[in-house]
């Protein structure tokens, strides 16, 4: 099917769905109607400005045998020859296959991989640094879990991460990330790699994920800290096996027994529904390849080189030196970056 005829299917739809809109349905058909002609309609304005820029096109090619209208139409089809091809390719963007997933909510989960003490430290930093992140998009970044070491590090960090379009841009953040640098225990000044590893999952619906509450087997256990201090004296930790999957979620930042088992089923919710999804995606595993990233969190995607102040993503060969903005939160040039590299190689892959 070309472009043209994909282009006009869509506007056709719109106006179907305008003529039944203004008939005066009611209710859950209303509803339906309503969020499909919200989705399509910034597609439906850009067809619209590429149908107008190509008759533009038309009539400025009509006028260069006019003597007194061709230094004004050529100067008119040089900007059009420009902006027609653009408009062609945001729109071949637009109509690529949607996850699913791209405007939920995400959970972000970081856990130190090799190096000790020094990748709980990076880990801790990683965690604020999307906390920032976060925050500049006036995004909600609620703390499910944090697990520190006692010396400034991470064991574990769990939040939520809510706002507009949060899974489509943190999904490329899933993998391993490394970090080169002196740690500050080191007295010789050698170099140190460390790594740590971070995920990024869809928050998942009840209607997505249906748990049995059969195959859950639930612990109760007294919250501890750092060194293994209590912070409580009641039972209120949480730890939830999935015993079909194996999937262990522990959970022991409130003091309330009931909202620890609610942090618990959020995230055992998400982890399933990343389960389904991969799953789904392996049937597509030719396509996957040609993605950016496949979200598997045992990949290494980016390297943060301290001394050379430098971060690197190594799927799109981009590397930055401004380590310490990046650190505060900066991350949209990667993200950016990484959004149109997957874009042009799913148009490959559709061509």
């Amino acid at each position: 099917m070309t472009l043209d005829t994909k282009l006009d299917r869509i506007a056709a739809r719109a106006n179907e769905l305008r003529t039944t809109l203004a008939a005066g349905l009611a209710g859950e058909a209303f509803v339906r109607a309503s969020r499909e002609l919200s989705e399509i309609e910034p597609v439906v304005a850009r067809i619209d400005e590429l149908r107008q820029a190509e008759q533009a096109q038309a009539e400025a090619e009509s006028l260069i045998a006019d003597p007194e209208m061709r230094e004004l139409a050529e100067a008119e089809l040089r900007t059009l020859k420009e902006r027609i091809p653009q408009l062609q390719h945001e729109l071949r963007v637009a109509l690529l296959p949607k996850d699913e997933a791209d405007e939920r909510a995400a959970i972000l989960e970081i856990r130190p991989a090799a190096g000790g003490d020094e990748a709980a430290l990076f880990a801790a930093e990683l965690f604020a640094m999307y906390q920032r992140y976060a925050e500049a998009h006036r995004w909600r970044f609620e703390i499910l879990e944090y697990n520190d070491t006692g010396l400034g590090g991470l064991k574990e960090g769990i939040a939520e991460i809510k706002g507009r379009g949060v899974f489509a841009r943190l999904k490329y953040e899933s993998g391993v990330h490394r970090v080169q640098r002196v740690p500050e225990t080191e007295s010789q000044g050698r170099i140190h790699t460390s790594t740590v590893t971070v995920a990024v999952l869809p928050e998942a619906e009840d209607v997505d994920v249906q748990i049995d509450e059969s195959d859950l087997r639930v612990d109760v256990f007294r919250a501890s800290g750092a060194g293994g201090q209590h912070v409580n004296k009641t039972e209120s930790a949480v730890r939830i096996t999935h015993l079909p999957t194996g999937i262990v979620v522990a959970m022991q930042e409130e003091k309330s027994q009931h909202k620890n088992r609610a942090r618990a089923m959020k995230i055992l919710r998400a982890r399933l529904y990343e389960q389904q999804r991969a799953a789904l995606h392996a049937t597509r595993a030719a396509d996957r390849k040609a993605q950016v990233g496949t979200g598997d969190r045992s990949e290494r995607i980016r390297t943060y080189n301290f001394p050379q102040g430098r971060v690197s993503d190594h799927r799109i060969n981009l590397t930055l030196y401004k380590i310490e903005r990046v650190m505060q939160g900066e991350l949209d040039e990667f993200i950016d970056a990484l959004i149109a590299e997957d874009q042009a190689s799913k148009l490959v892959a559709e061509e």
